[in-house]
């Protein structure tokens, strides 16, 4: 995996990134967008163009936020690599760790 969607997506899902990806690899989940490591390319161009500042490379983690790396590898453990977000309506699921975040954590 290259590049890990965080906290401060949790709760907010701005879309920037999902707009931006030229592969369409970032999903939309319940509370927060998830980066498919199957599908990733690594080009970076979700990075700019986060409001939030939630996306980082996996080597780029800071410790408070490790937890997120495995949370985007489990969102995708089911349904593999789909080909694209476009068409994939995932909203009602998410990780088990980010479903267990309270509502309105703080993004920091």
């Amino acid at each position: 995996m290259a590049y890990v969607v965080t906290q401060a997506c949790v709760d907010c899902l701005d879309k920037s990134c999902m707009q931006e990806c030229p592969v369409d690899c970032i999903y939309e989940g319940g509370r927060m967008a998830y980066i498919n490591p199957q599908e990733c390319i690594e080009c970076a161009a979700c990075l700019p163009v986060c409001p939030q500042r939630a996306i980082y490379n996996e080597h780029d983690l800071p410790d408070p936020l490790v937890a997120f790396r495995a949370a985007n590898e489990q969102f995708f453990a089911d349904i593999g690599a789909p080909g694209g977000a476009t068409d994939v309506d995932l909203t009602d699921r998410d990780a088990a760790f980010v479903a267990s975040l309270p509502r309105g954590a703080d993004r920091d």
